[in-house]
């Protein structure tokens, strides 16, 4: 339980949520989030709310940006831009096949890092010096994987909103195509990869609710019971957690809730048909077999007591 709101270092960019402490910025205003190489410049999107969910281990904000952090902010900004422009020419003459995805600058160890995609592993030292010489500051370069480089780029998903790697996502979490199986999805790499290449990071957000619906609804072609009488199962609503079954009677299709139908197997079990045994007779209860025993026992008693007595005779 706590405050929380959420921060964007540049506009239209990725969520950062972060814990506002004695502080309750409004939006727009301009508060230091700490980083790894020191607090940075941030933007409040989402106004400090008070939630009851466990937020432990959220970054505490630092503080009201001052004027000089603000122009220290827009001097990175600056170098960031010029660095983009330099490492894009100097790539072009020296024939490397990389694409610039993303600049950062440190105004106190004047250090600029450039992230870049490549198909292949790079020979980028003579670039490196290149551009030592031309940025007048340390340089290094970094190489991105598909998915980082959507994270850091941005974009539109197939849904038409932006990509949930760019905006909330933290951590990738590993995603197969058993998942698009399971969601009744056509398996085309065109229709289930993202802007990266990759399977959609989506395909995990509702796979939870189709395994827990595949354990309870009745199969495919199983015969079951409805409000409307009995019928056989021909297509599953997950989403909406309903079972499409033919009636029986008359051959319609109806939608029916998933509380509502079950199996033959589960209606027989839970009948009263299923306490009587095949005979027909009340099934016998557990006193009575007790009982049946102790005579049995009794009745062999007796009959040793006579033979040992006829015995005697």
């Amino acid at each position: 339980m706590g405050w929380i709101c959420a921060i964007v270092f540049q506009r239209n960019g990725r969520l950062y949520y972060a814990d506002p402490g004695e502080m309750r910025p409004s939006v727009g205003d301009r508060v230091l989030y700490p980083t790894a190489d020191g607090p940075e410049v941030a933007e409040v999107v989402w106004s400090p709310q008070y939630t009851t969910e466990e937020i432990d281990g959220l970054p505490l904000l630092e503080g009201v940006a001052q004027d000089a952090e603000v122009a220290r902010s827009e001097l990175s900004r600056r170098k960031r831009a010029h660095a983009r422009v330099a490492a894009r020419k100097l790539i072009r003459e020296h024939d490397l096949p990389m694409k610039v995805s993303g600049i950062d600058h440190v105004v106190e160890d004047n250090r600029t890092t450039i992230y870049f995609t490549a198909p292949e592993r790079i020979d980028f030292r003579a670039l490196v010096r290149d551009l030592g010489a031309t940025l007048k500051c340390r340089v290094e370069l970094r190489q991105l994987s598909p998915r980082d480089e959507a994270r850091l780029t941005g974009g539109v998903g197939s849904c038409g909103r932006e990509l949930c790697c760019s905006t909330f996502l933290v951590d990738f979490e590993p995603v197969s195509v058993r998942m698009a199986k399971s969601q009744n999805l056509p398996l085309n790499p065109m229709r289930i990869s993202g802007a990266c290449g990759k399977l959609m990071c989506c395909l995990k957000y509702e796979h939870p609710m189709y395994q827990d619906f595949a354990r309870e609804a009745p199969a495919l072609g199983e015969d079951v019971d409805t409000p409307d009488g009995p019928g056989t199962v021909v297509g599953h609503n997950v989403p909406g957690e309903k079972v499409v079954v033919r009636m029986a009677a008359d051959g319609r299709r109806t939608s029916c809730a998933l509380a509502s139908v079950c199996s033959s197997r589960i209606a027989f079990d839970g009948s009263e048909a299923a306490t009587q045994p095949v005979g027909g007779e009340p099934a016998s209860a557990p006193a009575s077999v007790e009982f049946s025993a102790r005579d049995s026992r009794s009745s062999g008693e007796d009959s040793r007591r006579r033979r040992i007595r006829r015995d005697g005779n």
